[in-house]
C-alpha cells in the first residue's frame, strides 16, 4: 500500500495526505511539486525515474473500510537533501529520455 509520505524528501515541506502538491516515483520517492519542477527536472535522484502526482486518499470510508482512518498515512520522514550540482550531472543524461522509456 502507498505509504503517503509526510513531507518532500528534500526540502522537508510539508504534504500532508490530500496535497496535491506531492509528487512521486515508483518507489515512492516524495517530493514537493516545486523542487521536481525546479531542481529534480522531473528525475527521480535515487532511481532516475519520472514523478507523477501522488493518489489522494479517500477520507470517507464509501467502501470497504478502504480509507484514510483505516490506513493512515505515515509519519515516517525520509529527508534526504540533493546535491544539486551532483544531480544536475545525474539529471543531464536522463532529461531527453521521456520517464516511461527511462
Amino acid at each position: 500500500m502507498l505509504e503517503l509520505r509526510p513531507s518532500c524528501e528534500n526540502c522537508s515541506a510539508a504534504l500532508p495526505p490530500d496535497s496535491l502538491d506531492a509528487r512521486i516515483c515508483s518507489f515512492e520517492c516524495t517530493f514537493c511539486a516545486s523542487c521536481v519542477d525546479h531542481i529534480l527536472t522531473n528525475v527521480c535522484p535515487n532511481c532516475g525515474g519520472g514523478f507523477t502526482p501522488r493518489p489522494i486518499r479517500p477520507s470517507t470510508n464509501w467502501k470497504n473500510d478502504n480509507y484514510l482512518g483505516k490506513a493512515p498515512a505515515t509519519g515516517a520522514v525520509k529527508h534526504r537533501p540533493v546535491d544539486e550540482a551532483t544531480h544536475r550531472t545525474f539529471a543531464q543524461r536522463l532529461q531527453k529520455i521521456p520517464p516511461h522509456d527511462r
